[in-house]
């Protein structure tokens, strides 16, 4: 039997306003090496590189706050939802917005996903919209299946399909071969095995096929999916709401985030799910992580208002070099003190 290593963050940094809102997503880390995340109705961009910080918007009270942010592939451009139901597309090497999505949901959208040039929406109204972000008509394809908010949505790296997690317990995987711009498109698979709200979803980078998902308070586990039959793979009981999920990279190893009681980090070994560390140090649940582009960095941001870095995917000392902030550095601006 593994034992299991405690660890602590490398780094921890003040995240005042952070939203408490387990069916938000307000972090994401960019393939530029910019760490993107939305504090009340501000978002605030960090280059990891540099560390230097900067404020990309902060929107209007009667449109936020901000409710999910998200890069796209090419980590310049990024995808604000908000609390009135739109979506802000904006330029971060210029600081300019580019358009506004609207129309599209009825209240606010706490869940994007890139695939190329398509955005993809999830809203609290269950509707999960896939916007081209080329074209005026931007709305190219509505599926419909949740009852309540859509606080998860994953694509597969093949762009093929499209996980969906609910606050109705329900993930969907939807075929975008078979989408359809006339009328809503049917799910491919209904997996109905989650007894709480889905958010956290994962695909494995080493199976295309595989789908690792949590569930929250209700439910606790942590479940894997082969997306091409539907059948549930294995089940493990947590103990704790799973508000993240990340799959290492470059080895065979799963991370999640949890809230109470311990609000840790859990680095599971796959398939066998045993636990070889526990990242503790956060006051509140974990409610998002982000990975830096090299694999190797976790960030993390809780109900505590904080934000940790973990050299958990990779060799502390490389990792530090590629994409841990600096010790000489104050990398945000808008937060003077430092944990």
């Amino acid at each position: 039997m593994l034992s299991i290593c405690w660890q602590t963050s490398e780094r921890t940094l003040d995240a005042p306003d952070l939203v408490d809102d387990f069916y938000l997503n307000l972090l994401d880390w960019g393939s530029s090496n910019v760490l993107a995340i939305a504090l009340g109705s501000t978002v605030y961009l960090w280059d990891a590189s540099t560390g230097s910080t900067s404020e990309l918007v902060t929107v209007d009270e009667e449109h936020g706050p901000v409710t999910s942010v998200n890069w796209a592939p090419d980590g310049r451009h990024i995808a604000i939802g908000l609390n009135n139901s739109e979506v802000q597309l904006w330029d971060s090497a210029s600081n300019k917005q580019l358009r506004t999505l609207k129309g599209g949901h009825r209240c606010r959208v706490g869940s994007l996903a890139w695939n190329d040039h398509i955005l993809t929406t999830g809203g609290m109204d269950g509707r999960i919209i896939n916007n081209d972000v080329r074209i005026r008509d931007h709305i190219v394809e509505t599926y419909r299946g949740h009852t309540q908010e859509v606080c998860g949505l994953k694509w597969s790296a093949s762009g093929k399909q499209l996980a969906s997690g609910g606050n109705d317990n329900l993930i969907h995987i939807w075929d975008r071969s078979v989408a359809s711009s006339s009328s809503p498109t049917q799910y491919l698979h209904r997996l109905e095995d989650h007894t709480s709200a889905v958010k956290a979803l994962a695909w494995c980078p080493f199976q295309s096929n595989l789908l690792a998902s949590g569930g929250g308070g209700g439910d606790r586990t942590i479940k894997f999916w082969n997306t091409h039959t539907g059948a549930c793979l294995n089940s493990v009981d947590t103990g704790s709401q799973v508000c993240a999920l990340l799959w290492n990279k470059n080895e065979r190893e799963l991370l999640s985030s949890h809230g109470f009681t311990q609000n840790q980090l859990t680095l599971w070994k796959y398939p066998s799910m045993v636990k070889t560390a526990e990242l503790t140090g956060h006051t509140s649940r974990v409610l998002f992580l982000a990975q830096s582009p090299d694999g190797c960095t976790v960030a993390s941001a809780a109900g505590d208002e904080t934000l940790r870095f973990w050299n958990v995917f990779g060799d502390p000392n490389e990792a530090a070099k590629k994409s841990a902030p600096k010790k000489n550095q104050e990398p945000f601006a808008w937060a003077n003190r430092i944990r």
